[in-house]
């Protein structure tokens, strides 16, 4: 090796072990900071919280009372602007066994509920606890629509959970209880929570 292609192959060795911009490093771990497709380096936006908590309660007191001891709470990691998308939490106990739910950001929290958003299930097992996770844009979520032939967004700040499917919420309505379209089969039962009760998501 001639001396001039030495000090290159040496120039560039040094700048792999110091991470000097242009040579080549190792890739950052899920949920490091500063990992590829992250700005800033690792620092939260100003004036944007990091993490955003709701606790989503029963959409009516029929169901508060067929459900005492129910609790859905939501983390949100706001991390878009850092990773490309935010973590959605949620984590509940006290409902009803092997019960699906489907979650939806939406531009009201109870009835008519406004421009709404799939983002996801949960199902309670034989103990009525549930644990999922999503990842997905939360904190500047909107809809896009026509009004009266104009363009116009909705934000989406609000969050509620329904029914899966149609005859979940019997066991407190009854089997005459409403079909609504809110799972991706179109037949889903009634809200059963909402973030009413609760600080809404951040508007972007």
């Amino acid at each position: 090796m001639s001396k001039h292609k030495f000090l290159v192959a040496v120039a560039v060795a040094i700048g792999v072990a110091a991470g000097i911009p242009g040579s080549h490093r190792v890739a950052a771990q899920p949920g490091e900071h500063g990992g590829p497709g992250e700005h800033g380096g690792g620092k939260e936006p100003p004036g944007k919280p990091e993490v955003v908590e709701l606790n989503l309660t029963p959409s009516s007191a029929q169901l508060a009372a067929c459900m005492p001891d129910a609790r859905v709470d939501v983390t949100v990691r706001l991390t878009t602007d850092l990773r490309g998308f935010d973590v959605f939490h949620v984590q509940a106990t006290g409902l009803p066994p092997n019960t699906t739910f489907t979650v939806f950001l939406i531009e009201q929290a109870g009835p008519p509920f406004g421009a709404a958003e799939y983002i996801g299930d949960f199902t309670s097992d034989d103990h009525g606890m549930a644990d999922n996770t999503f990842r997905l844009i939360v904190a500047e979520a909107f809809a896009s629509t026509l009004v009266d032939g104009h363009r116009v967004r909705v934000d989406l700040n609000q969050v509620g959970a329904w029914f899966a499917d149609p005859t979940g919420d019997d066991f407190c309505l009854g089997p005459d209880s409403p079909v609504t379209p809110f799972d991706g089969d179109n037949e889903a039962g009634v809200q059963a929570f909402n973030s009413a009760n609760t600080t809404p998501l951040p508007a972007p």
